[in-house]
C-alpha cells in the first residue's frame, strides 16, 4: 500500500467519530503501514485514520524519537495544562492555539494486538492528544472562538472551493 489522499476541512469525513477496532491482522498492519507513510510523505508528525477517509480508530505519531501506531487509543490519564500553537494536515496553512494535557497517559493495541501503556509529555502528548480528538471528530479549528471559528471555516471553504 502506498501514500494515501489526505482529507482536508471541509471534508464531512474529518467530523466522524471512528468505529473500534476488534482485531488487527495483516490489513490493519498494511493500513498502520501506509498512514505512517502519508504522514512522512506529508512532513506531518501525526496522522489519524479519519484523515485518510477511514472509519476506523487507528493512529500513527512519530515526533522524531521512533513511530508509535496506535489502536483504540484512549487517554486514561491527564497531568496539568498548557497552551500551544498546532497546525493539522487536514486544516493547511492555519495555526491555532489549543490547551492541552501537559502529560498523558495513554493506552492503545499496538500492531500486533498487544495492549500498551505510554507515558507522554511535550511534543509527543500533544500530538497523541491530537490524534486522538481526530478519532472522535475533533479538529483544531473547534478550538476557535466562534467569530475566529467562523471567519477560518469561511476562509478554508473559499480556498476549497477555487481548488
Amino acid at each position: 500500500m502506498s501514500a494515501m489522499k489526505i482529507r482536508t476541512f471541509p471534508d464531512p469525513v474529518l467530523r466522524a467519530k471512528t468505529a473500534k477496532v476488534a482485531a488487527i491482522g495483516p490489513e490493519e498492519r498494511k493500513i498502520l503501514d501506509a498512514m505512517a507513510e502519508t504522514m512522512y510523505v506529508s512532513q506531518g508528525v501525526g496522522l489519524a485514520a479519519t484523515q485518510v477517509g477511514l472509519d476506523r480508530q487507528f493512529a500513527v505519531v512519530n515526533i522524531g524519537d521512533g513511530l508509535i501506531k496506535m489502536v483504540n487509543p484512549v487517554i486514561v490519564k491527564k497531568e496539568g495544562t498548557e497552551a500551544q500553537e498546532e497546525g493539522c494536515l487536514s486544516v493547511p496553512r492555519t495555526t491555532v492555539t489549543v490547551k492541552r494535557a501537559k502529560k498523558i497517559t495513554v493506552q492503545f493495541l499496538d500492531e500486533n494486538g498487544e495492549v500498551c501503556q505510554l507515558k507522554a509529555d511535550g511534543l509527543l502528548s500533544r500530538a497523541i492528544q491530537h490524534e486522538i480528538d481526530h478519532l472522535s471528530g475533533t479538529i483544531i479549528i473547534d478550538y476557535l472562538n466562534p467569530i475566529k471559528k467562523a471567519l477560518v471555516k469561511r476562509g478554508l471553504s473559499a480556498k476549497k472551493r477555487r481548488e
